[in-house]
């Protein structure tokens, strides 16, 4: 790791917050996923507005899937990162990430330099 990190970056602190972002995800796709099924209503008791409600339902516990699925891979790359002694450097540059930056967001890859930059691509 970077040695202007070392002193302020604690490690266990991190992979802590990163840990409690997994579960805390880990603890919801029961119900997540069970939202995503495919719906099945008989149309002859149901109204097409109600259909539509359901179909729309699923597709966004669809999205809330894929969006959960996504964060779950941002947290065990970070946690790898850790590991590896590659955290809080930026991918792009090798700079310092801003503790500031990681403490609100763990899986950040970027610094607010080169975040910014990718952004205005």
């Amino acid at each position: 790791m970077n040695n202007a990190l070392d002193g302020l970056l604690d490690k266990q602190e991190m992979r802590q917050k990163l840990l409690q972002m997994r579960e805390l995800l880990q603890s919801t796709a029961v119900t997540r996923d069970d939202s995503a099924q495919v719906v099945e209503l008989d149309q002859a008791k149901v109204g097409r507005l109600s259909r539509m409600d359901a179909l729309q339902s699923q597709e966004l516990a669809k999205a809330s899937v894929v969006r959960s699925d996504l964060a779950l891979m941002q947290i065990r790359s970070a946690l790898a990162r850790i590991e590896n002694d590659e955290f809080g450097i930026c991918q792009d540059c090798d700079q310092a990430i801003a503790l500031g930056r990681l403490r609100v967001d763990p899986t950040a890859l970027l610094c607010i330099t080169c975040a910014g930059a990718a952004e205005a691509r």
